[in-house]
């Protein structure tokens, strides 16, 4: 039916549901042995990418083998990418501010609590999110199009995410910046390139698994969900939350663009003649 093996794809989906929760069940187990909790970040992308590896193994012989490798390792590549990256920018560092006050407010054990909130939560979002992935996994039709131009947003979106990163992991490595608000390069441009990256990212993968209507509305849930939690969910909303009191942010949000990249808008000043 459509050119897609449905009943594997339906085991694939249950396989990937264990994947999931089995990563970040480990770094539950490590965030609780290391008291900081902030590790679930970094396991959200191996945790993609351990998604992405388990539906290449078992779409074997189903799927189209191009379609296949491309999509699995896109999703790997932008994943351990992404865990990597978080990795180095922690080091030395003590638990995050945002899982801090979240488990302040614990109404039980902090620990059950973390696991419930956090850890169980990521790893329904991966299953979630990665719906795509599976999806294009099960897909019989060859890399079209549509398949080719995913694969250029994707591409787009990694590039954008890695050097917004570079960006500001440079900036802050000089001590003149420190206290300074980033605002070069793509941070000019808008106030979360990294963000914005990721959004791009999944609305390749996404453009990948639309061999055909059922599978396109099946996996509209992914980049629309990963957008809304870029956006408004735990992303951008947080950060500008944490962000609002430093010393020259609000002239900063007040002159960049909150997500889309777009030039930078001129003081009022500048628009006299």
């Amino acid at each position: 039916m459509n050119g897609t093996a449905w009943a594997a794809l339906a085991v694939n989906l249950a396989v990937a549901a264990a994947v999931s929760t089995a990563v970040l069940l480990v770094a539950f187990a490590v965030g609780t042995r290391l008291r900081m909790h902030r590790v679930v970040d970094i396991a959200w992308g191996v945790a993609f990418s351990a998604v992405a590896t388990t539906g290449y193994l078992l779409s074997a012989g189903h799927g189209d083998p191009e379609r296949r490798l491309l999509v699995a390792a896109a999703t790997v590549v932008w994943g351990l990418r992404l865990s990597a990256h978080i990795a180095w920018r922690s080091r030395g560092h003590g638990e995050d501010a945002r899982y801090t006050a979240l488990l302040d407010k614990a109404p039980g054990n902090r620990t059950w609590y973390a696991l419930r909130t956090v850890y169980l939560l990521q790893a329904a979002l991966v299953w979630l999110i990665s719906l795509p992935v599976q999806v294009a996994s099960y897909a019989a039709a060859p890399v079209g199009i549509l398949g080719v131009l995913g694969l250029l947003v994707w591409a787009a979106g990694l590039g954008f995410e890695a050097v917004g990163d570079r960006q500001l992991a440079r900036f802050k490595e000089d001590p003149a910046n420190r206290g300074r608000i980033m605002d070069r390069g793509l941070w000019g441009w808008t106030r979360h390139p990294n963000y914005f990256g990721d959004s791009l990212v999944w609305w390749g993968l996404y453009l990948l698994a639309c061999t055909s209507w059922p599978t396109a509305l099946l996996s509209l849930v992914s980049p629309v969900v990963m957008t809304l939690l870029l956006t408004v969910g735990s992303g951008k909303r947080l950060l500008e939350k944490h962000m609002a009191g430093r010393p020259g942010y609000a002239e900063y949000a007040a002159r960049t663009s909150g997500f889309l990249p777009l030039p930078p808008r001129r003081h009022p000043s500048e628009h006299r003649s």
